[in-house]
């Protein structure tokens, strides 16, 4: 069975920091390009991140970068996000996704398999 499960969320005040991890299992990990996702309430998912299948690309939704870090060990079947210098605009429910890929993926409807995400709230 496929599965992604996030953990590390939680409550933090603004320019904290959180690290959210997301581990895998069901499928060859080193095949998959991994997202990381967010939703606030009443709005739609919006990109945070993205990393290759080897980890050596990476990208960033511009309100993010500089502040956030997507990272991955393949050993481990795991993807980090590091989030630094939060702000209260950061929370939502942060999802990772995962795509049979060796591109660099920004957009949720190319993902096929998702976590259950897990809550992150920035109070000011």
């Amino acid at each position: 069975e496929v599965q992604l499960v996030e953990s590390g969320g939680g409550l933090v005040q603004a320019g904290g920091s959180l690290r959210l991890s997301c581990a895998t299992s069901g499928f060859t990990f080193d095949d998959y390009g991994i997202g990381w996702f967010r939703q606030a309430p009443g709005k739609e998912r919006k990109f945070v991140a993205a990393i290759s299948w080897t980890g050596g690309t990476t990208y960033y939704a511009d309100s993010v970068k500089g502040r956030f870090t997507i990272s991955r060990d393949n050993a481990k079947n795991r993807v980090y996000l590091r989030m630094n210098s939060l702000k209260p605009g950061d929370t939502g429910v942060y999802y990772c996704a995962g795509r049979r890929t060796t591109r660099v993926v920004t957009t949720p409807q190319e993902y096929d398999t998702w976590g259950q995400g897990t809550q992150v709230t920035v109070s000011s």
